[in-house]
Order: structure tokens, then sequence, then C-alpha cells
């Protein structure tokens, strides 16, 4: 989950946007992901001319082309793509957009669809480097997040009410907190939340809407390496206040720690610290200046 960088220069054909393996900068007007945001997406940060979390990100668009019923692209073909924009960028990022193609007018899908592919190459976001030493302020947001089986953990192409929240404030705050309809906490607009208690590390129970994030799951994997008991369950804002530690991910922040919340500061916590660290060693990042995790 992650937000670019405001006024980013727009990718052109040739110079950072592959469409079906040619270099592009558009699709069609009857893409459905135009008509009804029928795909998928994901984004990868590049570090060293390469694309980091790879693995895991491919292996959620399995499992999102699975869950929507779109052919997943060949990884030799979609890596190969991706390491061609990947080439001589120290810092970057990549995304990759799959849809479902073109139809005609109408819900129902197209009989013998033919998928569109989109990879395209960004510059680094801004964001100061700061943040992930010192924290960000973040807001609770007042979008809330559906719930929606059928859609919960895969990252589908239908953004509005993150889109909707994000919309809520200027440059105040660093990101903004999303609940679903019951009060739980999901998610933030472009991360996912974890909190510490009492050592214990909790993130948001996502079966019933949010995005689950590649970083989500490489900070849980640490976790565990490290010994550390990690839960997954509902949370609510009024509890999540109350935590020790809060801090963000996604897959180009790394970890941003929290610092304040509805009026409440938050220190740099140990755990926090210490996820950094490992996260940061497990991606081949040596030095704390880089600004994943």
């Amino acid at each position: 989950m992650t937000e670019t960088t405001r006024n980013a220069p727009m990718p052109g054909p040739g110079a950072g946007t592959l469409v079906n393996g040619l270099a592009a900068d558009r699709i069609s007007v009857l893409d459905r992901a135009v008509q009804y945001g029928d795909g998928l997406f994901e984004t990868l940060a590049v570090h060293a001319g390469r694309p980091l979390l790879w693995e895991r990100h491919m292996e959620r668009l399995r499992g999102g082309c699975l869950h929507l019923g779109l052919d997943m692209p060949e990884d030799r073909v979609l890596r190969a793509e991706v390491d061609s924009l990947c080439h001589g960028r120290e810092r970057a990022v990549i995304k990759i957009i799959l849809t479902r193609g073109c139809s005609g007018r109408g819900y129902a899908p197209p009989d013998a669809p033919l998928p569109t592919r989109v990879v395209s190459a960004w510059p680094w976001p801004d964001y100061p480097a700061y943040n992930a030493r010192l924290g960000v302020a973040v807001r609770w947001c007042r979008t809330p997040v559906s719930i929606n089986l059928a859609l919960a953990g895969i990252k589908h192409l239908n953004r509005l009410e993150q889109v909707l929240a994000r919309a809520e404030w200027g440059g105040e705050f660093a990101e903004g907190l999303m609940r679903d309809p019951d009060g739980y906490v999901v998610e933030g607009t472009m991360s996912n939340v974890f909190a510490v208690t009492a050592g214990v590390l909790i993130t948001p129970e996502l079966s019933r809407s949010g995005v689950a994030g590649v970083m989500r799951a490489e900070v849980m994997a640490a976790a565990r390496h490290l010994g550390m008991r990690c839960e997954e369950r509902w949370i609510t804002a009024s509890e999540l206040e109350k935590m020790d530690e809060i801090f963000l991910t996604n897959s180009i922040i790394g970890l941003w720690p929290v610092r304040s919340l509805a009026d409440k500061c938050y220190a740099v916590g140990a755990v926090t610290k210490t996820l950094q660290w490992v996260v940061r060693e497990a991606l081949g990042l040596e030095t704390e200046s880089h600004p994943i995790a």
C-alpha cells in the first residue's frame, strides 16, 4: 500500500512504462481497469537496480489473480520487464498493474479476455529520511474501509475509499488510519499498522477488509524469527491509542514509527528499532540512512 510523490513527473513512452511489454503510456478506454477497476496492482521498491521482496509481491499477485480469475503472467516475462526498468536505477518505485483487459459495456467479463499488463518506473518519493528515525504524526480518518470478504487482503484497483480518506488532510500528517464500519482498526491509507504492548506485537486482523501488505508479512516473519509473540486480531481505536509503540509499514516506506496520534505522543520503542534493523538486514540494506526500514 503506497502513495506516489505529489507532482512527480509522469513516465513517458520508452522512458519508464511498458504496456504488454512495449513502450507506451496509455491503455484503451475500453479496458476494464478504466471501466470498473477490474484488476490488481503491486508497488515495489528498487534498490541498487533490483526489486526488493520480489517473491512476496509475486505470491500476493498470484493469490489475487486466483481470487479474481485473472491470468497470471509468466514470472520470467514479468521479471524481465521489471528488470529492464530497474536497470541503472539506484532507487526507484516499480508499479505493476494487471487488468482483465478490454470488454464491451456491462459487468459481465468477456468470454476470452486478453489481459493488460502495465509495468512502470517512478521516481523515489521525497519522504524525509528522518521519518524512519524520529517517527511520524498520523490522524484518524473519517472515511471507513468497507467490509468485503470477497476482496479482503488482495491489492485490487478499487481504491476510492483510500482516495477519499487521503483527501481529508493536507501535509500536516504523514498518514491517516482507517477503521471499518464496526470501528475496528484496519490499516492506513497506504500502510499496514502494528502496535506493541507488553512486548507483544499486534496487527489488525484482515479477513474482512484491508490489504495484506508484503512488508507486513516480512515484519511478522522477522518477529517470529526473533521469538517474539505476534498476534493478528481485532483492535479498536481506543485500544490502539493505549499501546506502548505504534508503527506503519509498506514496501516503500519500510517501517515508520508513529510519534503522535490523537494528541498522544509515543516514543520510538525498542521493538520498533529492532524490527527496523532486522528487516533492513534481511533486505540487504546495510546503512541506517537508507529509506527502507
